[in-house]
């Protein structure tokens, strides 16, 4: 079963920037889809940002994040990142890294993805 670790969270001050990454592991086949979803406390599971692994490099983004956020992957380091910039108070949430195998046709509807990261803790004030 896919394992997936993330880190990089931490707290930034409005207009910073972190970087998170996920370290996946047992990724057994060629193509993947990998996102990044965040939960606020009290709310829902947002999916702000994903990519398709099969090295078209197709993003998408919510349009919360669009234009500061980046999502990346590096199928040999089986590595996903989100480089977060122009950090907003609203951003403060826990950060997941989600995988599905290919074709992945959830979108970034939660309840759609398999495979979650224990998440990592973002908070910017």
């Amino acid at each position: 079963q896919v394992q997936l670790v993330e880190s990089g969270g931490g707290s930034v001050q409005a207009g910073g920037s972190l970087k998170l990454s996920c370290v996946a592991s047992k990724l057994y086949y060629d193509t993947y889809c990998l996102a990044w979803f965040r939960q606020a406390p009290g709310n829902m599971r947002e999916g702000i940002a994903r990519i398709e692994g099969d090295g078209s490099g197709t993003t998408t983004y919510a349009d919360s994040v669009r234009g500061r956020f980046t999502i990346s992957y590096d199928p040999d380091a089986k590595t996903l990142s989100l480089q977060m910039d122009s950090l907003k108070p609203e951003d403060t949430a826990v950060y997941f890294c989600v995988v599905e195998r290919y074709p992945c046709s959830g979108g970034l509807t939660a309840s759609e993805w398999t495979y979650w990261g224990q998440g990592t803790q973002v908070t910017v004030s």
